[in-house]
């Protein structure tokens, strides 16, 4: 992620920068008007390349899972871009206010002219002009919403659907508003190349085809809860892209609602059913049992992640550590292994649950493994003061050249683990762990 913001951020510095030294000032231009244009420019053509990458991200192109490294990495970027698309929309906005001030400093002396255009070209670019202070406003009050992890989830789904207006708004405010001497630069053409990438993305999202190849309909087979598990097994009315195990799909139950992502909790069976394993986190997996009935129809999109046993490096010793609901993309792991028991690698298997007794996924893992003598199963019980920790978990696996552990479970656990593991842990160790979000 760190190298996709920086090369862009580099490649669109250097474009401006091309464009900056080949301009000719008047001799008379002050320095202070000079640095208010060309500030003006530069944060401007960083927003809207951000927001732009933004768009096309919010379209979950699946061909980027693989160089991201899954589509909870896409999501990553695609909110972190959001945040520096706004942050440098306001401050070229803050750079444009502060025209009063330089004024007030050293007068209008040394102001570069004004451009002059006529007809309906200069009728657009006011318009143009007037868009963007008001499109500023609404995105930041949605990065706040965004960022406010208490603000529901199904008025933030809706609330979010005005963010392709807004590009679209914002991207007629920077094609109108560009210098002219752009067009023929190379920052022209990169300022054609994101805007294209924008608007295309954003007609997308506004036309309702995101993830459409994906999308097939399904029903409810069946409906179980036990604790605050929901158990829900569907049936595709369609083929699909077969999951491979560790995959999820966004499964939409109603439209008001809308998708939620959720793991696929069983292997690739061939029949066109898939299981899911939901645990009541919010208000609405907290009455899903109540909600959705046999036979109900849903939309199942999918499969998604790079969560699976495939990628694992086979020269490499395997730790699994599942935390709570986080246990589904280990279930399904083992359940495609039990078919190819000889294919199974070996690995310490460490599942976390608040009270082993009580737990409905034990007795399924301790029967699924008992089939993989290769996989070593510790169910750890917070309740009976059994906790995982790093330094447990390198007494329980031993020292390895080579390490890898998949991680699937609460993102404060695992950022334990990985702190205390690479303060301590002599080798190569290698961290995977999918964390996914919506915002």
């Amino acid at each position: 992620m760190k190298t996709i913001i920086i090369g862009l951020l580099a490649i669109v510095g250097s474009a401006w920068y091309l464009d900056l030294v080949s301009t000719t000032f008047p001799a008379n231009s002050a320095l202070l008007w000079v640095s208010r244009q060309e500030g003006m420019y530069l944060t401007g053509l960083l927003s809207i390349t951000f927001m732009s990458l933004a768009m096309l991200l919010a379209t979950r192109p699946a061909w980027l899972e693989k160089p991201l490294g899954g589509l909870d990495r896409v999501y990553r970027l695609h909110k972190w871009v959001g945040i520096l698309a706004i942050g440098f929309g306001a401050s070229h906005w803050l750079i444009k206010q502060s025209g009063g001030l330089i004024k007030s400093l050293i007068g209008t002396a040394g102001r570069l002219p004004k451009i002059k255009y006529s007809g309906m070209l200069e009728v657009l670019r006011e318009l143009a002009a007037d868009m963007g202070e008001p499109a500023l406003y609404i995105a930041l009050a949605m990065l706040v919403i965004t960022l406010w992890r208490r603000f529901p989830y199904h008025i933030w789904r809706h609330l979010h659907r005005i963010m392709p207006v807004l590009y679209l708004m914002l991207a007629l405010h920077a094609s109108l508003l560009a210098p002219p001497a752009y067009w023929s630069q190379p920052v022209g053409l990169l300022l054609a190349a994101v805007l294209s990438i924008g608007v295309v993305s954003s007609i997308v999202v506004l036309a309702g085809l995101i993830g459409r190849r994906r999308q097939v309909n399904g029903s409810v087979l069946a409906v179980k809860r036990e604790g605050d598990v929901t158990e829900l097994t569907c049936h595709l009315e369609e083929q699909w892209n077969n999951h491979r195990a560790g995959q999820f799909a966004f499964v939409t139950f109603d439209w008001v609602e809308g998708a939620h992502p959720f793991t696929i909790a069983s292997a690739d069976r061939g029949n066109r059913t898939i299981t899911f394993y939901i645990k009541a986190l919010g208000n609405f997996t907290q009455n899903l049992a109540q909600r959705v009935r046999t036979g109900q129809k849903v939309k199942i999109e999918g499969p998604y992640g790079r969560f699976q046993l495939e990628r694992h490096n086979p020269d490499s010793h395997q730790i699994w550590v599942a935390g709570g609901i986080g246990v589904t993309p280990f279930l399904a792991w083992l359940e495609s292994l039990q078919a190819r028991p000889a294919d199974a690698r070996d690995a310490d298997f460490h599942y976390c649950t608040q009270d082993r007794e009580k737990d409905p996924f034990v007795g399924r893992l301790k029967a699924l493994c008992a089939a993989l003598p290769g996989i070593r199963l510790q169910v750890h019980s917070a309740k009976h003061g059994d906790l995982l920790t790093a330094g447990s978990l390198k007494l329980a696996g031993g020292q390895r050249n080579k390490t890898e552990v998949w991680f699937c479970g609460p993102s404060g656990f695992a950022d334990a683990l990985k702190r205390g593991l690479k303060a301590s842990w002599n080798g190569r160790l290698r961290f995977h762990q999918e964390a996914f979000e919506l915002r």
